[in-house]
């Protein structure tokens, strides 16, 4: 069920009722949790269990409380299928802020942008945080960093520019969290 941040009261419970931590703090401990290529899937899923519900001892079918997870860690949004060509369809799949990484300056951007002391808060709804964080304004480091690293450079015909955007890619790369497997299976595919 789709919930209208504007209109309805943000969620503190599953849609199947079991009470969950809503503060920001443990989506991103989840969002870190799921790129963690050192812990094994069926771990990852006790470990998000754990991380979102207060007693998972009331849990009766662990599918649906992860989706449950699901649910509330997209914010409530189903996932849209649209035919976009393949470049947009790469854009939305490269990872382009990281958690664990630009920690600094989206804690810097909230900030300056908000006047919220991320570290400090008591409390932040992660659909309240998800929808600041989309909000930033283009100015913030932060949404400096993730344009840089979304543009697409070979379309930069000027090669001053085209140059200056290539460091600033370099300058604030994402560190490859990819496995070795991820990494020969990535390569292999890319030659086909």
């Amino acid at each position: 069920m789709k919930k209208n941040i504007l209109l309805d009261k943000l969620p503190q419970f599953t849609q199947n009722g079991l009470r969950i931590r809503t503060d920001f703090r443990e989506s991103i401990k989840f969002e870190l949790l799921m790129q963690d290529n050192k812990i094994s899937e069926k771990d990852k899923i006790l470990y998000a269990l754990n991380l979102y519900y207060y007693d998972t001892k009331k849990i009766k079918d662990i599918k649906l409380a992860v989706n449950d997870i699901l649910w509330f860690y997209t914010c409530g949004k189903e996932k849209i299928e649209k035919k976009d060509d393949e470049e947009s369809i790469e854009n939305k799949t490269k990872q382009i802020y990281s958690y664990e990484f630009d920690d600094e300056y989206i804690y810097s951007s909230f900030l300056e942008y908000y006047g919220i002391d991320l570290n400090s808060i008591k409390y932040l709804h992660w659909w309240k945080f998800k929808a600041l964080f989309n909000g930033l304004g283009e100015k913030t480091k932060i949404v400096e960093i993730m344009g840089y690293r979304s543009m697409n450079i070979g379309k930069i015909k000027d090669k001053e520019m085209r140059k200056h955007y290539k460091k600033m890619q370099q300058i604030y790369a994402l560190p490859d969290m990819r496995s070795e497997e991820e990494k020969e299976k990535d390569f292999a595919e890319s030659l086909w």
